[in-house]
């Protein structure tokens, strides 16, 4: 019973002290993309990464974006080097081709990432 009472102590001053940590999610990302392009030609990618955290501690660790199966980008992140704020874009050139399927994600370094997002780009001539 003692453990159990300590334990709800530490919970709760955890929740008051750090809210932000405690009561985190996991990071997202959304991919802001034309649905038609010009084959062969290149396009501005927003990629808007969301997570509820951007501490010393808990923070989006990585973010990735695949163009056809390949990495076209990907941004690293330390403790000493996070993300500018909780919620945050980031812009690349893509060359579009007949069709162009991406796919972004995002990661926390304590809690994991929500999963790929997909969009696809239909080139046109």
């Amino acid at each position: 019973m003692k453990k159990l009472i300590l334990l709800a102590a530490w919970y709760i001053g955890a929740v008051v002290l750090f809210p932000g940590a405690v009561l985190a999610n996991k990071s997202a990302v959304s991919i802001e993309a034309p649905p038609t392009a010009t084959a062969g030609s290149e396009v501005v990618i927003t990629l808007t990464v969301t997570h509820s955290a951007n501490s010393f501690f808990h923070y989006t660790n990585w973010v990735r974006l695949d163009a056809d199966g390949k990495t076209v980008g990907r941004w690293e992140y330390t403790k000493s080097d996070r993300p500018e704020a909780a919620t945050f874009k980031k812009e690349i050139r893509v060359k579009v081709g007949a069709t162009t399927e991406l796919i972004a994600e995002a990661n926390c370094n304590l809690h994991g990432s929500a999963g790929a997002t997909k969009a696809v780009i239909k080139g046109q001539e």
